[in-house]
Formats: C-alpha cells, structure tokens, sequence
C-alpha cells in the first residue's frame, strides 16, 4: 500500500460529540481494516479519574498539572484496542464513572493535559496504522491525515443513546463544553465529511464510513 509520505503510518481521524456513535463506528473499520482503534477519550477520562482518586479539584488547574507531572501514564494496545494506565493501574470500567463523566470535560479543557496527551496520541504512529476517535484528531492531533470523517448525530437522538448506555450527563451541557473551549474546541477539521448517523443502523454507518475513506484516497487493502 502507498502510505501517505509524511510517515510510515497513517492515521484515520473519526471526530464527533458524545453519543454520535463514533466510538462504535471507529472499533469496527478498526476491524474491518486490520488497524489499531485509539479511543482518545479514554485518556482524558484517565485523568480525570487519577484526580478523582487523588481528591483533586478538576478545576484546580494548578493542582491537576502538578499531578499530571508526577504520574505515569502508559499507552498501548491490547490486541487491536488502545490500552491505558495511570501508574500502572488500568482503570477499566471505571472510566465510565458518573463522577468522571461529570469533571471529563473540565479536565480536557487544560492546555497542559492535551499537549500531554496529544503527544502519546501521536506516538501511536511510530509501531502502527490507527483508527483515532475523538474531538481533535482531524484538527489538532493529525491534521494531515487526509482521512476524516465527522460523526454526527441530532442532540434528541445522542441524548436518548446516552440515558440507554446508562449515563445520566446533559448532553447540552458536554456539547457546550467541548465546543466552547480555548483549547482544540470540537469542530468539523478542514477535510473531513460529515456522517449523519440519526437515522441509520450501524451497520449502515460504517458501510457509509468506509464508502468516504475511498472517496478520500483510502487503498482496498490497507496494511
């Protein structure tokens, strides 16, 4: 396969809100493609889980760089999924947490945690092609990738996937959050096409997704 000359890995970026679908839809072209699936957002959840425990004030900005320099953060892959541990621990369901549901955002908007984590993000490329989801990966951590793609949904239908997957966090409010920051705000990175997935199955979806890649010069037999 030709990789783009930038490297010799590539990224796919999948973008969108809470509850567009887009981690779903990024595990299986992950699948479907051969590649390693990165939840970004995991990440940031680990933080703010790592403050959590620590009894940190999310919005103590100070207090949360400080812990960010003194802990271990490791980043891998299990198979052909994105591992995390913060200090050795692998949170697991744990980062789906009411708690870190309601302080994610607060953690994500702090210059000094997305210099960090963007960082390992982009390490990925060294050992392997990636399908990355997230809310900047198409704008901010791979903004040459020409393969994006922006996941969408209507706010009534997120927020009703979201009470399903039993998580209780205004959708309004994290939508608000995410694309109001100074930092990397959620936006719609130059290149990407937007899917609408409110009316469509997910094997509909991601039949969509993979139809965009091509028409953005993805190969039939990625690597």
């Amino acid at each position: 396969m030709n990789h783009p000359p930038t490297a010799p890995h590539f990224a796919i970026a999948i973008d969108g809100p809470a509850a567009s679908g887009k981690s779903t839809v990024a595990r299986l072209l992950a699948q479907q493609l051969g590649l390693v699936m990165v939840n970004s957002g995991a990440m940031y959840r680990a933080i703010t889980w790592k403050c959590l425990r620590e009894h940190i004030d999310p919005r103590d900005t100070a207090a949360v760089i400080d812990l960010l320099n003194h802990i271990s953060i490791c980043c891998g892959h299990h198979g052909m999924m994105s591992t995390i541990a913060i200090d050795g621990r692998d949170p697991g369901d744990e980062l789906r947490a009411e708690s870190v549901n309601a302080n994610v955002s607060v953690i994500a908007a702090i210059p000094e945690v997305r210099e960090k984590l963007i960082a390992l993000q982009r390490g990925y490329l060294e050992h392997s092609s990636v399908v990355m989801e997230g809310r900047d990966i198409g704008s901010v951590v791979f903004p040459a990738t020409p393969y994006k793609i922006y996941i969408d949904a209507a706010e009534h239908v997120r927020a009703a996937r979201r009470k399903k997957m039993g998580e209780v966090d205004s959708i309004t409010q994290r939508d608000a959050a995410d694309s109001n920051r100074s930092t990397a705000p959620l936006l719609v990175a130059d290149g990407a096409t937007v899917l609408d997935t409110s009316e469509l199955s997910i094997r509909s979806v991601v039949t969509a997704a993979m139809a965009i890649l091509r028409q953005q010069g993805l190969p039939n037999t990625p690597e």
